[in-house]
């Protein structure tokens, strides 16, 4: 169950990432804010919005300290013309064999569909946020912002 993990520390991972970087959450710790968000695939359309929203507010994220992180079980190749064609300015990970989405309780929905769950992980490691809504994809985005803002102590 992924509210288990509240205020717990982030299982750790290491996947390829669409530039071919291999990204490691340790490599965050004590320097950045990680939103990490697990969405079912690249190009349909709530997924499509939910990437083009955190593209339009990276730079807030950026200046907050914060980097965003996107994962789905495609393929490095197809992250990347994901990436390329909507001009994403941040990482996707390839979840392939699903490993990432175990480690961190992200479940089907109906047993089906990929669910769309963001998580925000402050400086040390520990997840402070957990938004889950499949359908809701420029919500995620507010969500997420509203938390780092909180963890870095700053109010807009």
């Amino acid at each position: 169950m992924i509210s288990t993990l509240l205020n717990q520390p982030a299982p750790e991972f290491t996947c390829a990432a669409h530039n071919g970087q291999a990204v490691r959450l340790v490599d965050y710790r004590g320097q950045k804010v990680v939103v990490l968000y697990f969405y079912p695939m690249d190009g349909t359309p709530v997924c499509t919005q939910q990437a083009c929203s955190f593209r339009d507010a990276y730079e807030e994220f950026a200046s907050l300290g914060a980097v965003v992180i996107g994962v789905s079980a495609d393929s490095p190749d197809r992250h990347q013309a994901f990436a390329t064609g909507k001009a994403l300015p941040f990482l996707l990970l390839s979840d392939q064999d699903g490993s990432l989405r175990r480690a961190y309780h992200v479940r089907k929905t109906l047993g089906l569909l990929p669910s769309r769950v963001t998580f925000v992980i402050d400086r040390e490691g520990v997840v402070r946020h957990v938004f889950s809504a499949l359908f809701s994809a420029q919500r995620h985005v507010a969500e997420a912002l509203t938390i780092v803002r909180e963890l870095v102590g700053e109010k807009r």
